[in-house]
This record gives C-alpha cells, sequence and structure tokens, in this order.
C-alpha cells in the first residue's frame, strides 16, 4: 500500500459491510505510518462485541488497533462507546440505555489528535449503520470531516454493495481518499471480472 506521507493526517475505514478486513486494513495503515517514524493511533468509536479480560469489557477490534498503534492512549478515547452484545450498534446501544452522540466521539477524537500525528478511525459495519434513531455512521465521518479509506470484501454481491456506498459517499460529498479490493473469500468465482467491473467504477479513486 502507497500512502502520501502527511503530518496530522487522520483517515476513516469504511466498506461494504461488517467482516470485510476493515480492522486488517487499518493496522496494516498503522503499521506502515509507524514504521516510518511517525506517532500513529487508531481509533474505534463505537464497538459491539466484547469479552472479558483481566477484568476489563474488551472488544477484539479495538485490541488489534492498540496493539499496532503506537500511541499510548487512553481507552476512553480510542473507544468511546464499547457495548457487550456483538449486533448492530444502535441495538446494543439501546439495551444498555446508552445515547450515542458524535459531539462525544468528536471530543475523544479531538484528544487523540493531541497525542498523535495521524488517526486511523474505523467504523462499525458499513456506512448507513444506525447509531441511534437520527444518524448513521455517514453522519459521523461528515463530523470528523475526514477521508475514507473504502475496503471492499471481494465475494459474490460486493458489486452491488460498494456501487451503493459509492453513491452514498457521493451524494453527502465525503472525501474518498482510496479503496481496498480485500480477498476474503479465496473460491470467489470470476474474481478478475469482478475486480475489473470495480475498477471501472472506482476509477477517478486510487486503489491501494
Amino acid at each position: 500500500m502507497k500512502l502520501v506521507n502527511q503530518m496530522k493526517q487522520a483517515f476513516f475505514i469504511t466498506g461494504t459491510d461488517t467482516g470485510i478486513g476493515k480492522t486488517y486494513v487499518a493496522c496494516q495503515l498503522i503499521r506502515q505510518y509507524v514504521a516510518q517514524g511517525y506517532r500513529v493511533v487508531g481509533m474505534k468509536p463505537v464497538a459491539a462485541g466484547c469479552e472479558l479480560i483481566d477484568g476489563q469489557w474488551v472488544n477484539e477490534d479495538v485490541r488489534l488497533l492498540t496493539e499496532a498503534s503506537n500511541v499510548d492512549a487512553p481507552l476512553h478515547l480510542v473507544n468511546p462507546y464499547c457495548f457487550h452484545a456483538p449486533i448492530a450498534p444502535h441495538i446494543a446501544a439501546k439495551q444498555e440505555n446508552v445515547d450515542i452522540r458524535l459531539e462525544v466521539i468528536v471530543q475523544a477524537y479531538q484528544a487523540l489528535a493531541e497525542l498523535a500525528d495521524i488517526i486511523v478511525v474505523e467504523g462499525a459495519g458499513g456506512l448507513l449503520v444506525p447509531l441511534n434513531n437520527e444518524i448513521t455512521m455517514a453522519e459521523l465521518v461528515a463530523a470528523l470531516n475526514i477521508p475514507i479509506i473504502f475496503v471492499v470484501g471481494m465475494r459474490l454481491g460486493c458489486i452491488n454493495h460498494a456501487l451503493l456506498s459509492l453513491e452514498v459517499m457521493q451524494a453527502r460529498g465525503l472525501t474518498i481518499h482510496s479503496w481496498v479490493a480485500n480477498p476474503i473469500d479465496p473460491a470467489m468465482q470470476c474474481y478478475a471480472e469482478n475486480l475489473a467491473t470495480l475498477q471501472h467504477h472506482f476509477k477517478h479513486i486510487p486503489q491501494l
């Protein structure tokens, strides 16, 4: 993956669905920038699904992001909202009587920006995953005002998911930095043809 060296940069990692490699891509980016000598921190604003480790509830994605980072940031900044059940965030939040608020996440992000040169923010699910009854992950991207790295999980159905997401990003005026084709299904038929179709539709967006 080739990235432009920039100070005080940030990226928002989102993708076609859940389980398509957003955390993997986020950690790879973090490690690359760490290797270049930058102070880098990963952030997972909203996480659902965690286990009890040493008396503390920890989400696996958050753990991986933290291990890849070289900035020792407080957990409440790295992961402002963490819910026990591995379900849609807005449902998990309702079950735990929590209201996910954009200002809380933005404040945590701003605090991380004081500690790091580069912040890699990983979303949950896709762009239109609800955070509550009014806002989705797309509103969070807009509030943070940082460019998107879009991960396409290469499997049957990914073209539709990718193009729908592309329309959402363009319609909302979100900045797309680049995109990644992540081969998550080794048995995917016509991989090259699917990739070529995506490359055609994303032709004005750099592919990492």
